[in-house]
């Protein structure tokens, strides 16, 4: 009698029921507590009683059932109790060790073997059941996108799981990376093919910040926000991604959401759920509950909703209040435009030098300045208006007087409407209100001397951004300007970003989250523009859907051309993918991909996201020091969020150029 024959009498013995054949499954396998593993699945409970969550909560709604063939036992398989055994190792080395068969190595050994040497013992993978919006879902049989796995071999275990589970028929490769993808398509015609963006297409849910909040339920077209008015107690239903929403304590969309959008990033500083729900506007459920204290919770598989009192409501929100964010204060002692190159003390250490410069200088310029000592990135050169000139500004025309005139009118600081109307008043004048002429020319020298006639990009630095745990992604403006220009003046650009200090949307963010606002400057960051960008787009050094912290890589989310990645037009997709740079390989898994390029392509060749990925990885080394976990956790969840471009690098070829780098407030922190 061979193992597995006897594997499988075990298996009847537990459950008084004849075996079941693993080439045609009929009934269920046990009763009961589930077993650690079963040769066969003979029904729903049979797989279900054994699945858990993913490791990887890309695509929400699934449950997943890793499996061994052993080759080394007649090719023997086993589908392991998933919820007991994490990973394959752990049931390998405790079922399939000695007593007759090889010995199990350690987890390193083990894992540098089974998932790339030709030679292995083992084929190593998982079934997952796709929960999405048609009947009856999607059987997927996956391995790692790291896995080496020849075709002959893919094949062997696809068509062992297929005959040794009772939906074997409706069983479908899904290739996890595109190196896995090539591979599979050596593999035999009768053998289909599901895509991740085909599964991805068919999901309803997608959790994008895990959080629990209470607040009255809204509805509101994304349209209608200016209007609408709705505050940091109101959970809100929106047709479609906003690009600007100010504070609330939820976030549903109708429509689907880029991981990295202005409106997540916000959510995830906030700690306030945020999830994109297909149907929402429809969706009975939520309908019903529409002006209503209400619970949601997000989760990282699924959701929920329940009605509860106002009181209750009330008290939730008194010990959930966040906590005030302290700002530091304005340092207006550098009255120069200064080379990004010098706006840190060498003499500091990293934390403690990005910390000293941002009074004068603003988060995202300082931290501009500590991206630019990131050795093998291409950073473009760059040069700071300092806070100090806000405040010049703000002084000579008298507009703090203004503001102080605004926080002490009742009117203005108890109703929202009052407030975006003389907060619009007040941006207005700051962009009609005269620059100092010491600064208008030290600026058009600057430019003239060293940037000529390029367009020049102007970018928000305030003390209120890009701190750790508060990024104020989005609350403020940047703007193009050119000398000479008469559609771009550089002084137009400069008056709107110091505007911007006091748009509806930033003030209400920094109420919500007790920043005194007079404590507030803005200083600009300046660098050359993209016009003819070849692609742009936004990544994170982590991967915001590894729940389990097996599954590392760089979350990446890019667009052709200057088409905006975090508020895409409606209707328009992006390249998103997680690239595991550092597993052999390197494998690319793709979740989405660009509406605006053929299909079949991708934004970025093999050579551009490994340029890409090489970057990333010097980023998040080099601020591990300022942002990563303690020393006591080193496997902690931490992420550096990075803007970039494709450009035309300095030898007429294109070339990745990173404009921005700042502390992720995401997942796990």
């Amino acid at each position: 009698m061979d193992r597995r024959s006897a594997l499988l009498i075990l298996v009847a013995a537990c459950t008084g029921d004849e075996p079941a054949r693993p080439d045609a499954p009929a009934a269920c396998a046990y009763e009961g507590d589930a077993p650690d593993f079963l040769a066969a699945l003979g029904c729903e409970s049979d797989f279900f009683g054994l699945a858990s969550e993913p490791l990887d909560a890309a695509i929400p709604g699934a449950r997943s059932l890793k499996f061994v063939l052993d080759r080394a036992d007649g090719d023997s398989l086993y589908f392991q109790n998933s919820r007991k055994y994490l990973v394959h190792w752990e049931f390998a080395s405790e079922h399939l060790s000695g007593r007759g068969l090889p010995v199990v190595p350690d987890l390193p050994s083990f894992n540098e073997t089974e998932y790339y040497s030709p030679d292995r013992r083992f084929v190593l993978g998982a079934v997952t059941f796709y929960e999405t919006s048609g009947e009856p879902g999607i059987w997927a049989f996956e391995l790692s996108g790291y896995d080496t796995a020849t075709a002959e071999m893919m094949e062997l275990a696809f068509r062992a799981v297929a005959g040794a589970a009772y939906f074997g028929e409706l069983l479908r490769f899904h290739p996890t990376s595109e190196a896995v993808l090539l591979e599979a398509e050596r593999l035999p015609r009768d053998i289909p093919i599901v895509a991740t963006d085909e599964i991805f297409a068919g999901i309803d849910y997608q959790p994008l910040n895990l959080a629990t909040a209470l607040g009255r339920l809204a509805f509101v077209r994304a349209d209608d926000l200016e209007d609408s008015f709705v505050g940091f107690r109101d959970i809100v239903v929106l047709d479609r991604v906003p690009n600007d929403i100010t504070v609330v304590s939820g976030i549903i969309t109708a429509e689907l959401q880029t991981p990295l959008s202005h409106v997540n990033v916000l959510s995830q500083n906030r700690g306030t759920p945020n999830m994109g729900l297909r149907g929402a506007l429809a969706h009975d459920e939520l309908r019903a509950l529409d002006g209503k204290w209400v619970r949601l919770v997000v989760g990282a598989f699924e959701w929920s909703i329940e009605e509860v009192d106002r009181a209750e409501a009330d008290e939730w929100w008194e010990a959930h209040r966040p906590a005030s964010v302290q700002v530091p204060f304005l340092d207006l002692s550098v009255t120069e435009l200064t080379d990004a190159t010098r706006i840190l003390d060498p003499e500091l250490g990293q934390d403690e030098r990005i910390r000293a410069a941002i009074p004068a200088f603003g988060g995202k310029a300082s931290h501009y300045a500590e991206l630019s000592a990131v050795e093998g990135i291409d950073v473009p050169e760059a040069f700071a208006i300092p806070v100090y000139f806000y405040d010049q500004f703000m002084r000579q025309n008298g507009l703090y007087d203004r503001v102080r005139e605004l926080l002490r009118n009742e009117e203005f600081v108890d109703d929202a409407r009052t407030r975006s109307e003389r907060l619009a008043e007040l941006g207005d004048a700051m962009k009609r209100a005269p620059v100092d002429e010491g600064l208008a020319r030290a600026l058009e020298d600057l430019i003239e001397r060293d940037f000529g006639s390029t367009r020049m990009r102007f970018r928000s630095s305030t003390n209120a951004e890009d701190l750790e745990g508060f990024t104020g992604a989005g609350l403020y403006t940047s703007r193009s300007g050119a000398l000479g220009d008469p559609e771009r003046p550089v002084l137009d650009a400069v008056r709107e970003v110091w505007s911007s200090v006091w748009s509806f949307r930033a003030f209400e963010e920094r109420s919500y989250r007790g920043i005194s606002h007079e404590n507030v400057g803005m200083a600009i960051l300046v660098h050359r523009s993209f016009p003819d960008e070849l692609a742009n787009g936004v990544a994170l050094t982590a991967n915001p859907f590894d729940v389990s912290g097996l599954e590392p890589g760089f979350y990446v989310n890019v667009q052709r051309g200057e088409a905006s990645v975090v508020q895409p037009e409606p209707g328009t997709a992006t390249d998103q993918f997680v690239y595991q740079f550092d597993r052999p390989n390197r494998p690319i898994i793709y979740y989405g991909h660009s509406s605006e390029i053929p299909e079949g392509e991708t934004v970025l060749t093999t050579a551009q996201t490994y340029a890409l990925g090489q970057a990333l990885d010097a980023i998040h080394r080099h601020f591990r020091e300022s942002y990563g976990p303690p020393p006591d956790q080193p496997n902690a969840w931490y992420a550096m969020d990075v803007e970039f471009k494709l450009d035309v690098g300095r030898d007429g070829e294109p070339a990745i150029v990173i404009k921005q780098a700042r502390p992720h407030p995401g997942r796990g922190r």
